[in-house]
């Protein structure tokens, strides 16, 4: 089951069984094939290794910044050769393979960076196109206009694990929290942000900002990540993470592909929870400011707006 976090009231939390989860870090190049190759090799690794959920990074089927490039490959969900290799693989092992994200075609001139929940039966279990585009000029001189290929998602989604709830974020979605506290408000105990974090912002703010909507929601946080220099000359962090519903690193990498694991006990949800319900106490307020005072960035309770259809 799939839902919008947008159309969700207050959820009681789904908790199962305690179970082991991976995330497997990637140097995504640029070959489709190459990357779809080394990904499988670590899931597969991961899954002999007794996980039960494996999640790759954002963009794990290529590190193409070229717009001509991206769009040369460009594919429909519905042909898309990474997707279809990696739904067969998530049947083969018979485990829920979250794919961080790929470059999906998504209309003439857009793609969506677009996220993938897989079920042991090699269907799709649900869907998230990435809200919030990367466009920053960074101190170090580097420049990311990530709108200018990709389309934003309007829709915050969670789904079902047999144990436990999860919501499905990506990257740049991690530095707004409004986000992370309405999936948590919806019943979601594990968050996930696979990544592509840059080494500059990795290093300034990739483990606060984790280990903190891991605390403010009581939420495990999962996230894998990308490593290393890349062959398109990209430098991100790594340092993928699984982090407990109170603040801990449960595992942690260095920079360099592989993966790690840790045990998922959903109990630790409500245990957090308990004893700091911020959820439960949370109250709507108002904001007085002059008029044009600003932006608000607030989570929609209505239908969410019309899609860019370019």
């Amino acid at each position: 089951m799939t839902a919008s976090a947008a159309d969700a009231t207050s959820r009681p939390l789904h908790l199962g069984a305690p179970f082991k989860a991976a995330l497997v870090q990637m140097r995504t190049a640029k070959s489709v094939a190459a990357n779809v190759e080394a990904a499988s090799a670590l899931i597969r690794a991961a899954a002999a290794d007794g996980a039960s959920y494996v999640q790759t990074p954002e963009m794990t089927g290529t590190m193409e910044e070229n717009r001509q490039a991206l769009f040369a490959n460009l594919h429909e969900e519905e042909t898309d050769p990474a997707l279809a290799a990696f739904r067969a693989l998530a049947k083969e092992l018979g485990i829920h393979l979250h794919i961080g994200s790929l470059a999906i075609k998504a209309g003439s001139h857009r793609a969506a960076n677009r996220s993938f929940l897989i079920g042991p039966d090699g269907a799709i279990v649900a869907r998230y196109d990435k809200i919030h585009m990367f466009d920053v000029d960074l101190p170090n001189g580097d420049v990311y206009r990530e709108s200018e290929a990709y389309r934003p998602g309007e829709v915050a989604v969670h789904a079902e694990l047999p144990e436990i709830r999860i919501g499905l974020t990506i990257c740049y979605d991690l530095r707004f929290p409004a986000l992370f506290r309405a999936l948590a408000e919806s019943g979601v105990g594990l968050l996930t942000v696979p990544a592509a974090f840059t080494k500059t912002t990795g290093e300034a703010h990739w483990h606060v900002l984790l280990r903190a909507r891991a605390i403010e929601t009581g939420s495990f946080v999962l996230a894998a990540a990308q490593g290393g220099l890349h062959e398109n000359g990209r430098e991100t962090f790594g340092h993928s993470l699984i982090i407990d519903p109170w603040g801990r690193i449960l595992a942690e990498t260095g920079t360099e592909p592989g993966f790690i694991a840790a045990v998922i006990d959903p109990s630790e949800v409500g245990a957090a929870r308990r004893r700091i319900p911020s959820l439960e106490n949370g109250r709507r307020f108002e904001l007085l400011s002059e008029p044009g005072g600003g932006r608000l960035h607030l989570a929609a309770s209505g239908p969410a707006p019309a899609g860019d259809a370019a």
